[in-house]
C-alpha cells in the first residue's frame, strides 16, 4: 500500500507460537499465535496481528496521542469479552500512557497506541477492534471531532432495519451537514450501521460537542421520521427506523476505530468508504481482514482529512 513505504514492514513468523519481535528499540512478545480467533472465517490470531502489522502506517496516525480504551476478547470473536481501561501491570516500560481524571478524582493511566510496536502489544492482549479516545492527551476534554453512529433498530422479532436504509439515513446525515457546510467521512461500522465524522476545530468541551450533536440528530430525525430516530429510550426507538446515535459524543464514550476488525464471523473492517460508494450501495461483508488491504493500497486513507489542522469547523459559532 502507498503508505506503507512510511514505515518497515513487519512480519510475523508462521512457524511458532509465540515470539518476540524486535521493532527498533522495542521488544513485543507474541503469544498464541496458531489460536483460532474468527472460528467461522479460519482466522487465527496470528492472522490478527499481521492484519494490523500491515495497515498500522494509515492506522497509528489516528490513534496517536490517544488514550486506548481496551476491549478484549480472550477467547476470540465468539467467546465472552471485557473492557479494560487501565494499563496493565507487566505492560513494558517503552508503552506511553494517557491520564485521565474521572468524576470521581480516580486518575486512570490508559495505553497509548503510538506505533506499530504499541498497536501489535495492544492486539496480543485480545483486542479485535480499538476503541481510542475522542480527544487527545494534552486535553482529553476537548474532541477534535464529532461523529454520528446509524445504526439500524431492531423490532420485536430481533430483526434489523435493512442496511439499504442505513445508507439512506448516511445520506440524509451528509445532506443535512451539507447545508451547514460542514465537511463529512462516512466508513462502515463494521457491524452493521454506518460512522460519519466531522472534523471540528479543538474549542468547546465534549458536553457542548453533545449538545450540538443531539441537536442537530432530534431535529433531523423530526424532519424526516419515516426513516430516522433519535430516541434515546431503546423501548421507543421504533422498528424499521435508523437511530441517529448522538449519545456515542458523551464524556468516556468510544467507537471502533477507523481500519478496526470487528468480531463478525468473517472478520469485516470498518472501512472508510466515499459519498458515492453510499449512494451506489455497498455491504459491510464486502470489507473483511480477508481483503481489505487490496483496497487501502489502491485507496490510500480516505480519512487522511481527519488529521489535517486545515478545513476544521469551528463549532463555537454553532453552540
Amino acid at each position: 500500500m502507498p503508505a506503507r513505504t512510511r514505515a518497515p514492514a513487519v512480519e510475523i513468523p508462521t512457524d511458532a507460537r509465540e515470539t518476540t519481535l524486535q521493532i527498533g528499540e522495542r521488544g513485543v512478545h507474541l503469544t498464541n499465535l496458531d489460536k483460532i480467533f474468527f472460528p467461522q472465517a479460519g482466522f487465527t490470531k496470528r492472522d490478527l496481528l499481521q492484519y494490523y502489522a500491515d495497515v498500522a502506517p494509515i492506522l497509528v496516525p489516528h490513534l496517536r496521542d490517544r488514550a486506548m480504551v481496551m476491549k478484549r476478547y480472550p477467547h476470540g470473536a465468539e467467546g465472552d469479552f471485557f473492557f479494560m481501561k487501565r494499563t496493565p501491570p507487566g505492560a513494558p516500560a517503552w508503552l506511553r500512557r494517557c491520564s485521565v481524571t474521572h468524576g470521581s478524582g480516580n486518575v486512570i493511566d490508559f495505553p497509548i497506541v503510538d506505533d506499530v510496536a504499541a498497536l501489535l502489544w495492544t492486539i496480543n492482549l485480545g483486542c479485535i477492534d480499538l476503541n481510542q479516545w475522542y480527544a487527545t492527551c494534552d486535553d482529553v476534554d476537548r474532541p477534535d471531532y464529532l461523529h454520528f453512529d446509524l445504526d439500524p433498530v431492531k423490532d420485536g422479532t430481533g430483526s434489523a432495519t435493512p442496511f439499504e436504509t442505513v445508507q439512506e439515513a448516511a445520506l440524509a446525515v451528509k445532506s443535512a451537514l451539507d447545508d451547514l457546510k460542514f465537511p463529512a467521512y462516512a466508513k462502515t461500522s463494521g457491524s452493521s450501521g454506518i460512522h460519519v465524522y466531522v472534523p471540528i476545530v479543538r474549542g468547546p468541551v465534549q458536553h457542548d460537542v453533545w449538545r450540538f450533536a443531539k441537536a442537530f440528530a432530534l431535529t433531523l430525525a423530526a424532519q424526516q421520521p419515516e426513516i430516522l430516530t433519535a430516541e434515546y429510550k431503546i423501548a421507543k426507538r421504533p422498528a424499521g427506523r435508523v437511530l441517529v446515535d448522538y449519545n456515542q459524543n458523551a464524556w468516556g464514550r468510544t467507537l471502533a476505530s477507523i481500519y478496526s476488525v470487528r468480531p463478525t464471523p468473517r472478520a469485516s473492517v470498518s472501512t472508510p468508504v466515499t459519498w458515492d460508494e453510499i449512494a451506489r450501495g455497498l455491504a459491510i461483508a464486502d470489507f473483511r481482514l480477508d481483503n481489505v488491504r487490496a483496497r487501502f493500497a489502491r485507496t490510500g486513507d480516505l480519512w487522511a482529512p481527519l488529521l489535517a489542522k486545515t478545513k476544521r469547523v469551528n463549532l463555537e459559532q454553532y453552540l
